[in-house]
């Protein structure tokens, strides 16, 4: 089952908290007849768009050309969330640099899908719960879903899209991760489940993302953290069942991803909602 929350709706386009509460499985065919710009924060799936499987995660931004149907099939028991931004191709056009026409073809929708770094996945959560907590007028909306559009628009993809092979490889890897991303994960482990090599994995995984593998799993971790933050009580408590090994190193690596310490965000959100 699919819920979807209107959280905002104003110039730069209607912002939703769209979840699948549902097991793993596909669902039906649907399709968007806009552009739109998706920013998962919970769970894994993947989204099929003609002939591409791409993975949705917390680590992820899609984008969505309008007019393409898609099937999703969601990839963790928990089902999965995503905030969506739908808005006017004309918004895009300007903060890509591209015509309007160009669109399907600019880097990010032909690739359809980028990581999302730190700055983006901070903004993302921002908007998230202050618009859930109705504390974002029509202003403040435009302004926050402006910049969190153009903070995941502003790096073009400049590695070519992989292999099947290897988008399979990454994918079972991503797959893995994310059911077992609160544990304490041994590259073996990771290896084995996808039957490649340690050595193998760890560098495809590298060229293909950007990023080490551990680097990926722990900004899984702390991209999970903005979200249960604000509703958190015992930030110890909170750091084990992210697979944190303690509350200081959760600390530590939260305040090197958002340049705050867990605490002051927890607090920040708390005061606008």
């Amino acid at each position: 089952m699919i819920e979807r929350t209107r959280l905002r709706a104003s110039t730069v386009g209607v912002v939703e908290d769209v979840r699948a509460v549902v097991a793993a499985g596909s669902g039906p065919e649907g399709f968007s007849p806009d552009f739109q710009v998706c920013f998962p924060y919970r769970g894994l799936f993947v989204w099929r768009a003609n002939r591409d499987d791409v993975v949705g995660d917390a680590n992820q931004v899609l984008f969505v050309t309008g007019g393409e149907p898609y099937r999703m099939r969601a990839a963790s028991a928990i089902g999965y969330a995503e905030l969506i931004i739908t808005t006017r191709p004309e918004i895009l056009s300007e903060l890509t640099g591209v015509s309007v026409r160009d669109l399907p073809r600019h880097p990010l929708f032909a690739r359809r899908s980028r990581r999302a770094d730190p700055c983006v996945q901070r903004l993302r959560a921002s908007l998230l719960h202050r618009a859930a907590g109705g504390d974002l007028d029509d202003l403040s909306t435009d302004e926050h879903a402006l910049a969190l559009l153009r903070a995941a628009l502003q790096s073009e993809v400049t590695t070519g899209a992989p292999g099947w092979r290897t988008h399979r490889l990454i994918r079972r890897a991503k797959e893995y991760v994310d059911a077992h991303a609160c544990t304490s994960l041994r590259l073996r482990d990771v290896a084995a489940a996808v039957d490649a090599s340690p050595a193998y994995l760890t560098d495809v995984f590298r060229r293909a993302e950007g990023v080490s593998l551990h680097r990926y799993v722990v900004q899984l971790r702390l991209a999970r953290a903005l979200v249960e933050l604000p509703h958190a009580s015992d930030l110890t408590a909170l750091a084990f069942d992210l697979g944190f090994s303690s509350h200081s190193h959760f600390s530590a690596a939260f305040r090197r991803a958002f340049g705050c310490t867990p605490s002051a965000f927890r607090e920040s959100m708390r005061v606008h909602r």
